[in-house]
Parts: C-alpha cells; sequence; structure tokens
C-alpha cells in the first residue's frame, strides 16, 4: 500500500521487509531465503547497504505466480 503526499505523482513506498519478515509471511526457514537468493531463485530480494529487504509487493507477486 502506498501513501500519497501532496504531490499525486509522489508516493512513498511501504515499508521494506526484512529477511526474517518475509520468512514469515512464506512459511520458510530464513536461510530458504538465503539459499534462494544464492540461486537466483525466489522473490526479488534488494541489498541495501548490508542488509537484504524485500518489497512486500514483489513478494506478493511472486508467491501468485507460483
Amino acid at each position: 500500500m502506498t501513501t500519497a503526499t501532496a504531490d499525486p505523482e509522489i508516493t512513498v513506498p511501504q515499508q521494506l521487509w526484512s529477511v526474517q519478515d518475509a520468512a514469515r509471511f512464506l512459511g520458510v526457514p530464513a536461510k530458504t531465503l538465503y539459499e534462494w537468493r544464492y540461486k537466483g531463485d525466489g522473490p526479488p530480494s534488494h541489498r541495501i547497504g548490508r542488509y537484504v529487504r524485500y518489497v512486500p509487493a514483489e513478494v506478493h507477486a511472486w508467491v501468485r505466480t507460483r
């Protein structure tokens, strides 16, 4: 879900998920997400500095394709 600001062209994205958040949503161990990421499988992930993060909408879209 996005939140509109004063300018309708600019939206604020929802909070990103940590590996633990995404694992909890998917019902898999965090280690599985790290393995999927290494193999190039699983939902799209993004490195933010030293952290791996997931965009909830991308995880939901990935689930729908399965």
